[in-house]
């Protein structure tokens, strides 16, 4: 009879994805993991080819859980502005998770900027239904309202300044509004805050 599992690739992933969403991505290392589950660091390198794939998987489920739940909130009833704010409720509450995200300008991850990048589009369609505009120029829309909403999440997180609700819609609504009218960002061939390298881990990008 097979000797069953002690622990389990998903009892492992559940441990380092508690871990992640606490204290951030930088501290998934193969020793902290099995600390924290009081084993040896042995069933890691049986359940997973490496850390990188391990914090790969953390990190697809990390990007599900924005995407399914942690940017859903409603507060205004525009879609686009409430996962914005979404967005600035998740970076204070998960302080350092959200530094790990983004660090050096850009988003760490690609599964992260993409997730953050589809959500972008699909709540700027909800928001906006009867305009026409094509892929390129909404997806600099998105950009220039992930650069803004970012901003103002980090100035917040790192106490450089605070905002009531009401003045980060307006701030939010202004800045929609200049990039549908304007487009700034029409000659940039990639933005680099979401050039995040696929084949790097997070913790590759971390300062």
């Amino acid at each position: 009879m097979a000797r069953r599992k002690e622990f389990s690739k998903d009892k492992i992933l559940d441990i380092a994805y508690k871990m992640a969403i606490k204290d951030g991505i930088e501290g998934l290392t193969a020793r902290s993991i099995a600390k924290a589950g009081h084993f040896s660091t042995q069933p890691l390198y049986l359940e997973f080819d490496n850390m990188d794939d391990l914090r790969a998987q953390v990190l697809e489920r990390i990007s599900a859980d924005l995407r399914n739940h942690t940017l859903q909130q409603e507060f205004t009833g525009e879609p686009l502005i409430d996962l914005d704010l979404s967005y600035i409720e998740f970076a204070k509450t998960h302080v350092n998770l959200f530094r790990a995200m983004f660090a050096d300008g850009k988003f760490g991850s690609k599964v992260i900027a993409d997730t953050l990048l589809g959500l972008g589009t699909e709540k700027f369609k909800e928001q906006y239904p009867d305009i026409n505009y094509d892929e390129d120029k909404i997806r600099n829309i998105v950009i220039a309202n992930w650069i803004s909403t970012t901003g103002m999440a980090a100035l917040v997180v790192n106490k450089i300044a605070s905002f009531s609700q009401n003045q980060i819609i307006n701030v939010l609504n202004a800045q929609i509004h200049d990039a549908m009218l304007n487009d700034h960002l029409s000659e940039t061939q990639e933005n680099p805050m979401f050039a995040a390298d696929e084949e790097a881990s997070l913790k590759d990008n971390l300062a």
